[in-house]
């Protein structure tokens, strides 16, 4: 059996831009269960938790490091171990990540070191092409393939041959079928109820908790979970299709609480936020979740903070969602326009949707919507078309919105077009470094021909603008809330809230120099 150090490299953040998206490596805490489960030795270096409130400016002040540097990273890496696996997820961390690679390399020549997560599924063979520190990468879910590889380094093996594995001996990627990759559909892990549960025993998951980073709204003591894996839609600006095949699969819905129940004992968890890409997508799931969650008398509050679709989201199944205790819900439409959702084949019913939030509006939950502008292709009409869908839905009670201009990924279907007709080049740092500046409006980049980077940016201002002067002129006491709830240290109810929150805390430790998001935030 080996010993296997796995490293989670800080995160980039820009400077004057808020981020309260820091969450736990729920990814590295699955995949060191299972290797412990096969009876490897697990340790975690998460660059994050180790430091929670460590903030390094590089590339002169432009970006920050969150978390240890790379240099620290290595320094806690002892000589008792016999492979390492640095996690990639978001190609924004990419260049950090090779640093880091880079001087475990330089310390530790002959220890191989396995790269794997998002970024490197859809980099991997440009990865171990010109990154020779890399001796491997792991495509798709780790807990199945990087076990396995793990398994034959054990028994003096290459891991060659070994499906979802390539190496620098074989460093083409399996080939596609199309935006579904056929090849990593037959690697899926079928029965995900079969993957032992996170090995949170490994980070420091206390200084999360204790401080209140996560993903979505702050609600109290906040674990994160996982109910299903996968999309089975194939939208054109998501590397789902491409990375994880359009395979959706749910845990059992007494499995998932049971865990839920496991955290509320063993962490005192208040709130869950649940990572998982489309987590509502069968009816019938969400309604015996939520019966379940009823039926035992929990008290606790839930969220989905990430796009959510609204086909199975009718008034029954809202009424389930909040007496359950779900009290925060995402929407994705993406765009106002049926035509540039028919080019990104984002398949959603405008009118549907607008159903499904009021129904949820109606229960009392709150309510956010994702919108991109700036598409391929997309015109100023369509544009229109998406600020009469903000209107309407602000006028509905909507409570926030996001305006994000399009950024093509690598892994995404769009990505691979642009590359193809030659408006992107190969990949280099300096567009990774490019990615951390998406919520900054200043920075939008139109990849369309009609619209100009200046007209996207004022497009988004004016779109946020008219969708939160609809929704005060309609509600006035939304604007005086928010406010109220700070000073009256009341948990959050929006995003928006614990952004002015973080904004407020920012203000403060200028003006003062004192850590106030260890007293604030908590």
């Amino acid at each position: 059996m080996s010993r296997v150090i796995l490293i989670r490299p800080p995160m980039i953040v820009v400077r004057l831009v808020q981020s309260r998206s820091t969450c736990p490596p729920l990814g590295l805490g699955y995949i060191a269960s299972s290797l412990r489960e096969a009876g490897h030795e697990v340790k975690i270096i998460d660059a994050v938790g180790e430091s929670i409130f460590q903030m390094t400016p590089i590339n002169n002040g432009r970006h920050i490091i969150h978390g240890l540097t790379p240099d620290e990273i290595v320094e806690r890496v002892d000589d008792n171990f016999d492979i390492i696996g640095v996690s990639a997820m978001f190609s924004v961390e990419w260049p950090l990540a090779y640093q880091v690679i880079k001087k475990l390399k330089l310390r530790f020549p002959h220890k191989p070191i396995i790269c794997g997560g998002e970024h490197v599924t859809a980099t991997a063979s440009w990865i171990l092409k010109n990154f020779q520190e890399v001796d491997a990468c792991v495509l798709g879910e780790g807990e199945l393939h990087f076990t396995r590889l793990v398994g034959a380094l054990s028994l003096g093996e290459n891991g060659e041959g070994l499906p979802a594995v390539i190496t620098k001996s074989n460093p083409i990627k399996p080939h596609r079928s199309g935006p579904v990759d056929k090849y990593l559909f037959n690697l899926r892990v079928h029965d995900i109820d079969d993957i032992p549960l996170p090995a949170w025993d490994l980070i420091r998951l206390e200084e999360y908790l204790d401080h209140n980073f996560g993903y979505g709204v702050n609600r109290g003591r906040n674990m994160p979970m996982l109910a299903t894996r996968g999309c089975p839609y194939q939208c054109t600006f998501c590397s789902s299709p491409q990375m994880w095949s359009t395979r959706w699969v749910a845990r059992k819905p007494e499995k998932v609480l049971s865990e839920m129940e496991l955290y509320l004992d063993r962490y005192k968890a208040e709130n869950f936020s649940f990572y998982d890409l489309t987590a509502i997508v069968k009816k019938n799931w969400i309604v015996e979740f939520c019966n379940l969650i009823l039926k035992r008398k929990h008290q606790f509050t839930w969220q989905l903070p990430s796009g959510t679709r609204s086909e199975a989201i009718d008034e029954e199944v809202a009424e389930l969602l909040y007496t359950s205790g779900c009290r925060n819900l995402n929407y994705a439409p993406e765009s106002g326009s049926p035509t540039v959702l028919a080019r990104i084949k984002k398949k959603v019913n405008l009118h549907s949707m607008k159903k499904s939030m009021k129904g949820c509006l109606k229960k009392g939950m709150v309510i956010k919507s994702n919108t991109i502008l700036g598409f391929p292709g997309e015109t100023h009409r369509e544009v229109w078309q998406t600020m009469k869908f903000l209107v309407e839905i602000a006028w509905l009670g909507v409570h926030e919105t996001t305006i994000s201009g399009y950024i093509p990924y690598p892994g995404t279907e769009i990505y691979d077009h642009l590359r193809a007709t030659g408006r992107l080049p190969e990949y280099h740092d300096e567009y990774f470094w490019s990615l951390a500046t998406t919520s900054n409006i200043s920075k939008s980049v139109s990849w369309s021909d009609d619209i100009s980077h200046r007209e996207l940016a004022l497009y988004r201002i004016f779109g946020l603008l008219l969708f939160y002067s609809v929704s005060f002129v309609r509600r006035p006491q939304r604007f005086f809330k928010p406010l109220f709830n700070i000073v009256m240290g009341k948990k959050e109810e929006s995003r928006m809230e614990a952004s002015l929150k973080a904004l407020i805390s920012k203000l403060f430790n200028k003006i003062f120099k004192d850590p106030f998001e260890k007293v604030f935030l908590r």
